[in-house]
């Protein structure tokens, strides 16, 4: 590749990345059906052709944000998954990766929730279509211990949805409970507005408001100080929750 092709890659990747958090950004406060493209395109200081040689429309873009929203999550819990191996482990876990993430990327979470149920059809359908492998994946991991017990592979994909629904809503109920502790009713830590033609150094990387792709995470397991009161009772609803799920399964083939 010569260096003036190096170039124009990297700037492409430059202004793709700040479309991509622009929309982020002007999403906190509205839905993907309302928002306009020239709104994002003047919020990077682009022109409006120049937004498809990245995205077919607003929908491709939501759904590129789907993805990237959720993949990292995706990797996180899985590494839970096959680190953990009791239950109460492995809730802690969880409600402490779910916790930390939402903390780190309050937009992404954000832009799930209000998404999911949302008015266009192509980011419904993507949101559902990664759950729906988030809870493959959750049900291979439960597999090789419930299947010896006798559990039907359906009854598994069931306990593997029950998980990751929960993890949604508890992703849900934290975005809440951070954003009442900053003062913010409903909508969540605020996102920056930046300013207009303000393309991110490096692709891919995150500014220091939760806006960019998700990258590494510190090990989730860690306390974290400085919690607020709805956030710890968060985390404590989120762990009975799960406790109940697990003493269901237990007993789930005793009948």
């Amino acid at each position: 590749m010569s260096h003036t092709s190096g170039v124009r890659q990297a700037q492409k990747a430059k202004t793709r990345r700040a479309l991509m958090d622009a929309a982020l950004r002007l999403l906190e406060d509205q839905s993907l059906s309302s928002l306009g493209l020239r709104e994002v395109t003047r919020a990077v200081g682009v022109a409006p052709a120049a937004f498809y040689r990245h995205f077919r429309d607003l929908s491709d873009l939501g759904v590129t944000l789907v993805e990237e929203c959720l993949g990292s999550l995706h990797h996180m819990i899985r590494a839970i998954l096959a680190d953990q191996d009791g239950d109460e482990e492995r809730i802690d876990a969880t409600v402490e990766a779910v916790a930390e993430h939402v903390r780190r990327y309050p937009a992404h979470i954000r832009f799930i929730a209000r998404e999911r149920h949302g008015g266009v059809r192509a980011v419904r359908e993507a949101i559902a279509a990664e759950l729906g492998g988030f809870a493959d994946e959750v049900a291979a991991a439960f597999a090789p211990s419930l299947s010896p017990e006798g559990w039907p592979p359906e009854d598994v994909r069931m306990l593997a949805e029950l998980y990751v629904d929960h993890m949604v809503m508890t992703a849900t109920a934290f975005l809440e409970a951070q954003a009442a502790g900053r003062g913010v009713p409903g909508a969540g830590p605020r996102v920056g507005q930046g300013e207009p033609g303000a393309v991110q150094e490096e692709a891919g990387g995150q500014d220091e408001i939760g806006v960019g792709r998700p990258g590494p995470l510190a090990d989730p397991r860690e306390a974290r100080p400085g919690r607020s009161e709805d956030e710890r009772r968060v985390a404590a609803t989120a762990r009975k929750q799960l406790l109940l799920i697990s003493l269901g399964r237990r007993h789930w083939r005793d009948g």
